[in-house]
């Protein structure tokens, strides 16, 4: 038996992309899973409309994809120490140790804590090479007694859980459009690139930029509001703070390239989505983002040099026939499905 960990999933109220990993696994799980979550005043996993406690056997599997901490699940520190079944965990990054000036402050303090924890587990999913070592690396700094065994795991790029059409390059017809997709926050870059795509319209390169992404309610605020005074005299900025899925579709449907500033990431599941639907890529140049990015479709960018990204993003607006060959090397990639990520996962836990 697999159970299925939903404790922050069932009361998110925000699509973020850890909501959305969690959300698209349990629906390519289906009925082979059980879904639980964890009682603050039982201090136990709990299912079902009767909040009935959950009887593990020895041979069960727990498997969580949320993070976790003392504070937030009180008793779990001794759960993990005297687990009744197997635990398996899906591990995303250790950004909040990496970069803690820009990391809500919560997440500051008690990452440290959750990958302590996650050492204790039979099993971790790693969604990407580099966070793979950023975790290894982090418990021998830390000296923790080490029982996981830590594997890779790809995510699914369906997120919408469209069938991908296979088709001839097509350039969207109109003024060209830029998308990037994520967080408001200073990680993401989005003042970069507002910097270099005012610079491009200084130039006379005419393009939509289309930003998508709740805003970060600690650091995520003087972003927002630039981008609500640039909105005001360059109509061709649009930010979309709340864009309901049929939206976004729209909007890659209609992007010329997926634009991805960031500054660190566990993996980059917005070129994955762009990947998908077949629309070229135009992101930073971290060892993180070449796993995705090598295999084609994409061009990367040094990291924050507005120089290299104003070229790399004018090649794209301006090269029709460079735009064609990297639409079609993303159409013609083998990319993951959520199916095969569940699969491969229940294959694991076996």
């Amino acid at each position: 038996m697999i159970y299925y960990d939903t404790t922050k999933m069932g009361v998110a109220r925000q699509r973020s992309g850890l909501t959305r990993v969690s959300s698209r696994l349990r629906e390519e799980f289906g009925g082979t899973i059980t879904e639980v979550t964890w009682d603050n005043d039982q201090r136990r996993f709990v299912s079902g409309k009767e909040q009935a406690a959950v009887k593990f056997s020895p041979t069960d599997w727990l498997l969580t994809v949320e993070l976790f901490s003392e504070a937030e699940r009180p008793g779990f520190w001794n759960f993990l120490n005297n687990p009744p079944g197997r635990l398996a965990a899906m591990f995303y990054d250790a950004i909040p140790l990496r970069w803690p000036h820009i990391t809500w402050p919560k997440s500051v303090q008690r990452h440290p804590e959750y990958m302590k924890m996650l050492a204790g587990s039979d099993r971790i999913f790693a969604i990407s090479e580099a966070s793979r070592q950023d975790l290894i690396t982090f418990w021998r700094w830390q000296g923790v007694a080490i029982k996981a065994q830590v594997e890779l795991i790809e995510l699914g790029a369906d997120f919408d859980g469209s069938h991908r059409v296979q088709r001839d390059a097509v350039i969207p017809q109109g003024r060209p459009a830029l998308l990037c997709v994520g967080i408001v926050e200073p990680r993401k870059n989005q003042a970069f690139l507002l910097d270099v795509a005012e610079a491009l319209w200084r130039d006379g390169v005419d393009f939509e930029l289309h930003i998508v992404g709740r805003v970060n309610p600690h650091f995520g605020k003087p972003i927002a509001e630039r981008m609500g005074k640039l909105q005001k005299r360059e109509p061709r900025l649009r930010f979309h703070p709340a864009a309901s899925d049929d939206e976004l579709s729209r909007l890659y449907a209609r992007a010329r390239a997926v634009v991805f500033p960031t500054l660190a990431e566990g993996c980059g599941l917005p070129l994955l989505e762009a990947l998908w639907r077949g629309v070229p890529c135009v992101g930073s140049d971290l060892p993180v983002l070449r796993e995705i990015t090598d295999d084609g479709g994409c061009l990367l960018a040094r990291v924050s040099d507005a120089a290299d990204w104003a070229a790399k993003l004018r090649t794209v607006l301006t090269d029709e026939a460079k735009t064609r060959r990297l639409q079609a090397a993303a159409m013609a990639r083998s990319l993951p499905r959520w199916g095969e990520t569940a699969a491969a996962v229940r294959k694991a836990l076996r």
